[in-house]
């Protein structure tokens, strides 16, 4: 396997936008991302895309197919893949595995998503099958997304001893890291007593704690050293990449489950878990060594819990490091410079792609208003629907 670096990056901002295609938003970012690399359309050799269950792909989940018919067919390998939120991350893996291998030089992966108003449901036109656990949590439990998460929220106040206060200033903090991306849908500073001022959608949690739900799409070109070279600037390396699936045994109440059977030794979230730590060992870097995540928030908790789940710190150690700004740009572990899942709202099957591009973006020094300084290990972790977890390394 040879060597995989960044050799573009671009993102369409995030935000509602009913009068513009899922379609259009993937040629957008990809059109960004290509030019970023100095490229032409006619320079790919392989194109992926994560699957979204909600528009486009000529309702058969052909979006990488769909992209190519729109922008220019040259005959090249269209791969789609899917892995519900953690769809994109997936695509910059089968994007990695086609130029590590030998399969192609420069290879892209894309995310797009127009996401319905509300809460998730479930897929229109499915049947009420008492077998399926997507029907059973909606008729037997009434519980959306946000019913999950909050029941992890109050394990951690038991466990832990975390008070609401720490989830406001966890929602606080990513708002602020996004007062300086352009591309994040809110970019206003919310204190922590306006985050608790905000309706409560599922105890503890209130409305500021929880992602949105958002439009947006995001695209990432690979290749081979020489062509990163060729492109100049920072090299940057897709040091490790990994996709990993959940373990039986596995504590967290995994949307859309209603029961779970714990077993002793399994990582609670092993999906990710697991991910993260292949995504280490392949690009031979320690905790120590990385200086900034990119990671799925999709509430406060998420912000708490996981960096102590990936072993950067110790179980209930969040709640310090929030409350003395560990978790800030400038702190000891920054996290979701980019203002993360909270300020962008979750755009599912682009988050992935998204999260890398972030990474790129501070290690070439180009996250203005938001730059870790001296930033060379960046880690991304994400999860999706069906226990399908995701991580990638970059390093420089």
């Amino acid at each position: 396997m040879r060597p995989v670096y960044v050799l573009g990056a671009g993102a369409h901002p995030w935000g509602k936008f009913p009068n513009k295609p899922q379609l259009q938003l993937a040629l957008d970012a990809l059109a960004e991302a290509l030019r970023d690399a100095g490229l032409a359309w006619a320079d790919l050799q392989g194109l992926v895309a994560a699957s979204s269950r909600f528009e486009g792909g000529m309702g058969w989940g052909l979006h990488a197919n769909e992209i190519l018919q729109a922008g220019g067919e040259s005959g090249i390998p269209a791969i789609n893949v899917g892995g519900g939120c953690a769809a994109g991350a997936i695509a910059i893996h089968e994007a990695y595995a086609m130029v590590a291998s030998g399969q192609c030089e420069i290879a892209a992966a894309v995310g797009a998503e127009r996401m319905p108003k509300g809460f998730i449901p479930r897929p229109p036109g499915l049947a009420d099958d008492i077998s399926d656990p997507d029907f059973l949590r909606w008729v037997a439990m009434g519980a959306t997304n946000p019913a999950y998460w909050a029941l992890e929220a109050r394990r951690r106040m038991h466990d832990f001893g975390t008070r609401a206060e720490t989830f406001a200033a966890a929602s606080s903090l990513m708002h602020q890291h996004a007062l300086g991306n352009p591309r994040a849908r809110y970019r206003k500073a919310c204190s922590v007593e306006e985050v608790l001022a905000s309706p409560v959608v599922s105890d503890p949690l209130h409305l500021l704690e929880i992602c949105a739900v958002s439009d947006g799409a995001a695209a990432l070109v690979l290749g081979t050293e020489a062509q990163a070279r060729q492109r100049g600037g920072p090299l940057v390396r897709v040091a490790g990449c990994a996709a990993a699936t959940g373990q039986f045994g596995d504590p967290a109440a995994r949307i859309p489950t209603v029961s779970q059977t714990l077993l002793p030794g399994v990582s609670h979230t092993s999906e990710v878990v697991s991910a993260v730590q292949r995504a280490m060992a392949q690009a031979s870097v320690s905790h120590a060594d990385v200086d900034l995540i990119e990671m799925a928030d999709n509430t406060a908790w998420h912000v708490l819990a996981w960096p102590e789940l990936f072993g950067f710190v110790e179980p209930g150690e969040s709640d310090r490091l929030i409350a003395n700004g560990g978790y800030g740009l400038a702190g000891r572990l920054p996290i979701n410079p980019s203002g993360g899942f909270l300020s962008f709202g979750e755009a599912t099957t682009a988050q992935g792609v998204l999260q890398v591009c972030e990474l790129a973006w501070q290690l070439r020094g180009e996250a203005a208003g938001r730059q870790v300084e001296g930033a060379r290990v960046g880690l991304s972790a994400v999860l999706g629907l069906g226990a399908n977890g995701a991580s990638v390394v970059l390093t420089r």
